[in-house]
């Protein structure tokens, strides 16, 4: 019997081979450690890589997945009659690590909440499927969560961890030579990180934000199909798809077999959408399916149209209520109602999705109430501050005239006094 299997100790598989995993105690001998620790890369195996693993924390040793005698401190360490195995082939790694990892009664003692499915997971994606039919290049667990240092996926240290996994899963996908024999592109990663998931994970620290493996799945990863596209999406994006829904381009898109968010919005480069993109113009995406005279076109203009409208309406509000508040004027509650307007322009832009007029003119026209209201009570601030400056200005006026007579008063007195 495998000594890793009769501890049932192999849990080492999410990667592979924990050379340096030990539990031991301050009296055991390591031998595993103390030889591999002075080797070259790649055996090398620091003391620093093993004291951090979680493997090591959660009391495995070497022998979980090498096997061996790590207190014998010679060759017989290694012996295949004390069950070594030595390094593990990547073609042995998945159903190593899944050795344990599958085993629900065994990972509930050490992590109650870690799910028990990745291998099963794993046999249904691209890499696991090809695996299967003998490519070694794929990636496997070690790939991704690495072989001896494992960290706790909510490391920040960890190759997992949502800041990490983009440029893990990139290690290979943004090798053009490596990826060469796939005939896929290799520009994913930069594309996404000049997306706005990108900018709210990394510059705006939201770790919700969409990374890799939200939309092709970790452990099961696979390129959605085009039927699966907006279910995708729409995992975030409810509201968008609901409206998509009830628009015209969900049976046209359905019945031309084109992916319904990505032909708008790119799918890795998925850059913050501006009102440019509608209607007519270098940067329109109605363009790209609809040309000049044909009812899509039409309604993507008027659309178009109606967004500008409320833009400006906003802008020379925003405008007056600017002027107003700069002379001292106490504008805070017009301000407020302000915001209201863009909250509409900004639901009009979602509302678009519906691509009907109808629905978009809602969030249009309640707009466009606000701002007209705060541009009226924006210009009677202004012209209360010209009333107050103009009934300021004759204040000092009359103050000075009385001035001028008071100095006028005093000078004839004294002449007269001293007479």
């Amino acid at each position: 019997m495998d000594i890793w299997r009769s501890d049932r100790t192999g849990l080492l598989l999410v990667l592979g081979w924990l050379l340096s995993a030990g539990a031991w105690t301050a009296a055991a001998q390591n031998s595993c450690v103390d030889c591999h620790s002075v080797l070259d890369p790649p055996l090398k195996v620091s003391a620093e890589q093993h004291a951090v693993d979680i493997h090591t924390q959660k009391g495995l040793t070497c022998v979980s997945c090498h096997g061996g005698d790590p207190e014998a401190m010679d060759e017989s360490s290694m012996s295949k009659a004390k069950g070594f195995r030595g390094k593990i082939t990547r073609k042995d790694i998945p159903n190593l690590c899944g050795s344990c990892h599958s085993d629900t009664a065994y990972m509930r003692q050490h992590n109650p909440s870690l799910r028990t499915d990745q291998l099963s997971q794993y046999r249904t994606s691209i890499h696991g499927k090809r695996l299967a039919m003998g490519d070694t290049k794929v990636a496997v667990c070690v790939d991704c969560h690495g072989v001896h240092g494992i960290r706790a996926a909510s490391d920040t240290l960890s190759s997992i961890h949502p800041l990490k996994i983009a440029n893990t899963c990139s290690r290979c996908h943004a090798d053009a030579a490596y990826m060469k024999q796939y005939k896929i592109p290799t520009d994913q990663f930069a594309g996404y990180s000049a997306s706005v998931h990108h900018e709210a994970m990394t510059v705006r620290g939201d770790l919700s934000a969409p990374t890799c493996s939200s939309c092709h799945g970790n452990h099961g990863a696979a390129p959605p199909g085009i039927s699966a596209v907006e279910a995708v999406c729409s995992t975030c994006h409810v509201v968008q798809a609901g409206l998509f829904d009830k628009s015209p381009h969900k049976k046209a898109f359905a019945e031309s077999a084109l992916p319904g968010c990505i032909t708008c919005h790119s799918n890795h480069r998925v850059l913050r959408p501006n009102d440019s993109w509608v209607g007519r113009g270098d940067e329109s995406t109605c363009v790209s399916c609809h040309v000049e005279g044909d009812k899509g076109f039409s309604v993507a203009m008027e659309l178009r149209k109606r967004l500008a409208a409320l833009e400006l309406a906003i802008t020379n509000s925003d405008a007056t209520l600017k002027a107003a508040e700069q002379s001292g004027m106490e504008v805070s509650e017009v301000k407020l109602e302000q915001d209201q307007a863009r909250d509409a322009l900004t639901k009009a832009r979602v509302t678009l999705h519906s691509v009907q007029l109808g629905l978009v003119d809602e969030d249009i026209n309640a707009g466009m109430k606000v701002a007209a209201k705060t541009q009226v009570a924006s210009t009677a601030a202004l012209k209360e501050r010209d009333f107050r400056r103009f009934g300021l200005g004759l204040s000092l006026i009359a103050i000075l005239a009385m001035v001028i007579g008071l100095r006028l008063t005093i000078t004839m007195i004294e002449k007269n006094g001293n007479r």
